[in-house]
């Protein structure tokens, strides 16, 4: 089976993504993992792909979709997609590389991801992060790890999240409604715990 994750920011893709490799085996691919491995590798899609990023300029379907053809390299199951695709386009291009089975629907309110977003801090000298709801640090506005001060990144301040919560939906509604059209998507609400998700993507998975 081949499952695409979608979500706004903030639904938890990142930590469902790495619960059903860890259970089910999936080869999970982030679009975003694959471009900062190419670039960093030189390689000439990622050449190409950071003259894009360099301008401030959205790195075409194309050159993403070269990226995951590489990654899947004649395999055609077992493949974890985590915010990817976020076009249309980007999921006619995947179909024509390999059968997407199943579309699993991150479902959450505007006012709970910016309440969970807006909660994120991270250390000034090391990087840790934390958010204040779900993993506070032991001392207010202190790193556990290195003693650093914790602070709020700008792009997690309320209005840069509404901000992009906007411009998800505007990009991804009509990608829901493909993918619903198709049959293949399942909405899971991703304001219960990610317990209780897991759970219930694994029972849709079982079935």
């Amino acid at each position: 089976m081949n499952l695409v994750l979608l979500g706004p920011p903030g639904a938890g893709k990142g930590t469902l993504a790495a619960r059903l490799v860890e259970e089910f085996g999936f080869k999970h691919l982030s679009t975003g993992d694959i471009l900062r491995e190419e670039v960093a590798q030189g390689s000439e899609l990622g050449k190409l792909a950071k003259g894009y990023m360099e301008r401030g300029e959205l790195v075409p379907d194309e050159v993403i979709l070269g990226m995951v053809r590489e990654r899947v390299d004649g395999e055609k199951e077992g493949f974890l997609f985590d915010g990817f695709p976020r076009t249309i386009a980007q999921a006619e291009g995947l179909e024509r590389i390999l059968p997407v089975n199943l579309v699993i629907y991150l479902d959450l309110p505007e006012e709970e991801v910016v309440r969970r977003l807006s909660a994120r801090r991270v250390c000034k000298k090391c990087g840790a992060n934390y958010n204040l709801l779900t993993q506070p640090p032991k001392v207010p506005g202190v790193c556990d790890r290195c003693g650093g001060e914790l602070y709020q990144r700008p792009d997690d301040r309320e209005e840069v999240i509404r901000n992009r919560f906007r411009v998800y939906l505007e990009r991804s509604a009509p990608l829901i409604g493909y993918y619903e059209r198709k049959g293949i998507l399942v909405r899971v609400d991703a304001s219960l715990s990610p317990e209780e998700v897991f759970a219930r993507v694994a029972e849709v998975l079982r079935r």
